[in-house]
């Protein structure tokens, strides 16, 4: 049963934040668009991860290979999405893991402190970050030598 629960999450995320960060022509839309989607997924912050769930506990075992497929592709297909906006790759993969890490920081705290706020607000954080790092490095002059 959790198996086919996980097989559902896997496909709505790949669907949804997956695919599109992989194959974004508009970084910062693509980024966008996953934030909002992340945060509607969730509900604020009101619906736990259960593949983060399950990755904390002792049901983690027969589903490791899910569960770090799932955190390890989305930080990848950022990370494209990220390199796609010319972000350099060192910056772009700290970034998207910081930003993953972050919502999911984000999700505990907020159930923690029952306050959908700070899901919002955290999100909204990295989503900025993610944002100026496209504008920054996206807007860079490429000169040809």
């Amino acid at each position: 049963m959790l198996a086919a629960v996980l097989a559902d999450i896997d496909q709505w995320f790949d669907r949804i934040i997956f695919t599109p960060l992989e194959r974004a022509a508009d970084p910062a839309t693509a980024i966008s668009a996953m934030m909002r989607d992340v945060e509607a997924y969730f509900h604020s912050g009101g619906r736990v991860c259960l593949v983060g769930w399950i990755g904390l506990g002792a049901a983690r075992d027969p589903f490791a290979l899910q569960v770090k497929g799932y955190f390890a592709r989305w930080i990848s297909a950022l990370t494209h999405c990220l390199e796609t906006a010319r972000v350099p790759a060192s910056a772009a993969g700290q970034l998207a893991e910081e930003a993953v890490a972050g919502i999911q920081g984000a999700i505990i705290l907020s159930r923690a402190l029952d306050d959908g706020g700070a899901f919002t607000r955290l999100v909204r954080h990295h989503q900025s970050c993610l944002l100026d790092a496209t504008a920054a490095f996206g807007s860079a002059t490429v000169i040809e030598l």
